[in-house]
């Protein structure tokens, strides 16, 4: 099977990009070094491609009770201009996708989902759609049409305003685009076109997503670059962004969460609203929340010299398999092994000591509490 290409893929190419596959994607993992970005991210700024992910619009009158009905959070919290993390459930309480849901206008939303969920994604929101014609409702799916790119690091917000200059057109109501508070969405014009600006991030730093028709988005890749240049800017890759959010704990699908592992167990139950009303999924998560689940995500980071976890490796305590790694890599900031795994609820405690067993061999580590890393 062919790998799929964002429209940047000839600029990772200029730029030295090293690719690789990545959910049926053919994406930048690293440019210089996964520590380079990873510091630079964290000092100064670095830009992601991130248009192999899935963008869906949601619109209509019935579009708030409808969304309501197939994701966890509640989206009647988001006045317009503002997003949240959510999740889709399936009726076992597994995780679909976990996404972020912008409330663009009174009845408009857009999701932004993950790239190796799109088609199960909009599969499973079109087959619990409300009968044609019996709810004032609009389901778009609009991955092939659009864009994005992540701008992340404490100086984006040097150049953001030169990047966008002006007032929003839509969305948050502000002056200037660094005016957007965490979790805000703004719209902006682009060689005539609309855009969406939002202050989200996945890398435990301020950071700016835009999201775009596709045919402006080597524009805006050019432009960042040149706009982020005198505050340090640097294309980054996907090694980069793994190491960065494992050190504060984001769940990536496939890792942290999957349609076997429900919010709760992934400790994220601060995201779903058992109060709204009924959802797809609700009452497995109301039990669980209620009477305990039987395997929790734990934060841990390696004692001593080892070899960095990766996910699959054994989590050991008492001389048994008690666990496993799903997510593991060598942090940059921390310089020591890190990692993410699900163990039983007895084991969560910080201060904790298990074993990781790394090529044969068991290495000490030590249960700590998310985040891993803190910025000083």
């Amino acid at each position: 099977m062919s790998l799929k290409r964002t429209a940047l893929y000839a600029s990772h190419q200029k730029l030295g990009g090293k690719l690789i596959e990545f959910g049926g994607w053919e994406m930048p993992v690293q440019y210089t070094s996964i520590v380079d970005e990873h510091q630079c991210v964290r000092n100064a700024a670095g830009v992601f491609d991130i248009c192999h992910m899935g963008e869906v619009r949601v619109s209509g009158a019935g579009a708030a009770a409808w969304l309501n009905s197939v994701l966890g959070n509640d989206i009647r919290k988001l006045a317009v201009g503002q997003g949240q993390y959510t999740h889709l459930c399936n009726e076992r309480g597994g995780t679909v996708d976990d996404l972020y849901a912008y409330r663009i206008g009174e009845t408009e939303f857009l999701l932004i989902i993950n790239a190796s969920r799109i088609e199960p994604d909009v599969a499973w929101f079109r087959s619990h759609l409300p009968a044609a014609g019996s709810v004032d409702l609009t389901f778009t799916d609009e991955s092939a049409q659009t864009g994005a790119i992540a701008i992340q690091g404490p100086k984006v917000a040097e150049f953001i305003n030169a990047l966008f200059p002006g007032a929003s057109l839509g969305g948050t109501a502000v002056t200037t685009a660094s005016e957007l508070k965490k979790n805000q969405i703004g719209a902006w014009k682009w060689n005539g076109e609309t855009i969406w600006v939002a202050r989200t991030g996945y890398t435990g730093e301020d950071g700016f997503e835009v999201v775009a028709p596709v045919a402006q988005i080597v524009d805006l890749w050019d432009k960042t670059l040149e706009a982020g240049r005198a505050s340090g800017i640097k294309p980054s890759g996907l090694g980069a962004r793994d190491t960065l959010r494992t050190e504060v704990c984001y769940p990536l699908y496939g890792h942290e969460l999957d349609e076997n592992t429900s919010p709760i167990e992934a400790g994220l139950g601060v995201f779903v609203s058992l109060d709204k009303g009924e959802f797809i999924g609700r009452s497995v998560l109301a039990a669980q929340k209620a009477n305990g689940v039987t395997k929790k995500s734990v934060a841990f980071r390696m004692i001593g010299k080892a070899a960095p976890p990766r996910p699959g490796y054994p989590i050991w305590a008492n001389d048994a398999v008690v666990g496993t790694v799903v997510s593991g890599t060598q942090s940059p900031s921390l310089n020591c092994g890190i990692g993410l795994g699900y163990v039983p609820p007895t084991l969560t405690e910080p201060g904790t000591t298990v074993e990781i067993e790394i090529r044969g061999r068991r290495f000490p580590a030590e249960i700590v509490k998310k985040p891993i890393y803190r910025k000083a």
